[in-house]
């Protein structure tokens, strides 16, 4: 029940009634249409894996060329594409050498009428790798990797990979599905998976700038969904972190894709400054890594904001949450999302060993039915190194699980809990927390209630089990203490009054 309503309400009131507030930068999102430099005379090459010729011209679909072999050793100029025959499949591996030009990057895609034409790697190291080039977009294409069950092989679908490059500009991935991708459990500096961005190398510093991945769908993937690396991450925040100096990701968008039946992580960032995470699903992740993993996160960087994400099925206790914040995470927000039967909990506040992470703000998320019995562990979960002026605040987080912890702390402080609701499933749902700061939260059905001085102790009167929106003459309307800076809307879309309601639900009561 709670799956079906809230996901309704979420997909309504939060996808369609904020729209407004999540659009992506336009630099990213310019195709080759609207970005062409007219002065540069691009060409068209096509590819039927089933009926082309290697030795025809290639720029008509009467003239097609046969193999990936030719395809990738094409002479590309700026603005060329190369597009692919719908209904057919192409085994092998898509690794063009050209790179586009500003205002007139590479595209592939597809061509004719029926399903997606498919890159199959079979068991290659990616079905498409973009390796040392830049300036491409890749759109409508149906890509697979699935060789030999593996523990050493790394795979995977799509592998956009700089070495010693410098900066590589310009990556498009559009409607593009990635599936049945079985590589060794392996995330970086070498990583498995679905959609991946890998900076490598150690001479000179590397990065990417201006990637978009958008649209596409991820399912049955080793070991990643969708994720970013890098070999250049050391910095004051991350003093023993890879490289020798910081080359940060920038113009990261991934937004409105579908990530199912990961092996490890959903959607990772890594070394990224000013991405967005937005729009996303991610329903089963970690399903078959040995390794710690989280639905989305990132790893050692700042000003990312994730919202309206929807994030399930993480399977485990060893993390498996759906959101967190991790090493060298600064000025992080989580906002809007949905986390909801996940058996690692909702959120992990987990910093490096040596590792700055400052200034991160989880608001307006909610939270049904997430657990972790696995001490040290809760639905929330504050372990590891301990971070600083964490702020957790108007978030609704609800289980009828019993006997898991709401919120755990093994230590570490630095995190505050405002205008939150707890609503447990009776007094196995505790809160054991002794190093954080509580404060103008409701908790119903909670035990082990800390120093929360303006705390509020009753049922917060949702509509329903299934829908966490406040009742009228819930108690948590007007109970909350303004948060500044915290943002002018709630969960569904209403706007913060003055003084705020407790939870997600800013909304007057129904």
């Amino acid at each position: 029940m709670a799956r079906t309503v809230l996901a309704a309400l979420f997909s309504t009131a939060v996808l369609a009634g904020l729209a407004t507030l999540s659009a992506p930068p336009a630099q990213a999102e310019a195709g080759p249409a609207a970005s062409a430099n007219t002065s540069v005379k691009s060409a068209t090459y096509h590819v039927d894996c089933a009926e082309g010729s290697d030795s025809a011209l290639g720029t008509s679909p009467a003239t097609a060329w046969r193999t990936l072999k030719k395809a990738s050793a094409a002479a590309l100029r700026p603005g060329d594409r190369i597009l692919f025959k719908r209904g057919v499949t192409c085994t092998g591996t898509f690794a063009p050498t050209a790179s586009g030009a500003s205002g007139a990057p590479l595209g592939a895609g597809a061509y004719g009428s029926g399903a997606k034409p498919r890159i199959a790697g079979a068991g290659a190291r990616a079905a498409i790798l973009l390796d040392n080039v830049q300036r491409w977009e890749l759109r409508d294409l149906d890509v697979t990797n699935t060789g030999p069950a593996t523990t050493t092989d790394r795979r995977a679908g799509i592998l956009v990979r700089l070495h010693d490059f410098g900066t590589g500009h310009h990556y498009l991935v559009d409607g593009v599905d990635v599936h049945d991708v079985n590589g060794a459990d392996f995330k970086d500096p070498d990583p498995s998976g679905g959609i991946l961005f890998a900076v490598q190398g150690s001479a000179v510093a590397t990065r990417f700038a201006e990637v978009t991945v958008r649209h596409s769908t991820v399912e049955h993937t080793d070991r990643t969904g969708i994720g970013t690396s890098s070999t250049w991450g050391r910095r004051p925040e991350h003093p023993q972190g890879p490289g020798t100096s910081f080359a940060p990701i920038t113009g990261l968008s991934v937004h409105h894709n579908t990530v199912r039946d990961v092996g490890g992580d959903g959607i990772v960032v890594q070394n990224a400054v000013g991405a967005r995470v937005e729009h996303n699903l991610v329903a089963g992740f970690n399903t078959r890594s040995a390794g710690y993993n989280a639905g989305i996160w990132a790893w050692n960087s700042d000003r990312v904001v994730y919202q309206f994400n929807e994030v399930t099925g993480g399977h485990g206790t060893r993390d498996s949450m759906a959101y967190d914040i991790d090493g060298g995470n600064n000025g992080n927000i989580y906002q809007y999302n949905y986390s909801h039967d996940n058996e690692g909990g909702f959120l992990l506040i987990c910093n490096g060993e040596g590792m700055t992470s400052d200034r991160n703000t989880v608001r307006y998320n909610v939270s049904v039915n997430d657990e972790n019995k696995s001490a040290p562990y809760g639905v929330i979960s504050v372990v590891c190194g301990p971070a600083t002026n964490t702020l957790v605040h108007n978030n609704t987080i609800t289980t009828a699980s019993s006997g898991t912890v709401m919120v755990s702390s093994n230590g570490p402080g630095g995190v505050t809990f405002r205008n939150n609701i707890f609503a447990g499933a009776g007094t196995t749902s505790p809160i054991a927390d002794p190093h954080n700061v509580y404060d103008h939260n409701l908790y119903a059905r909670i035990s082990g209630i800390p120093g929360d001085s303006a705390a509020v102790r009753a049922d917060p009167r949702f509509v329903s089990p299934g829908d966490v929106r406040l009742r009228a003459g819930s108690p948590a309307l007007g109970a909350g203490v303004v948060v500044p800076g915290s943002g002018d809307r709630d969960f569904y879309g209403n706007p913060v009054p003055d003084p705020p309601n407790i939870g997600a639900d800013q909304g007057s009561g129904r």
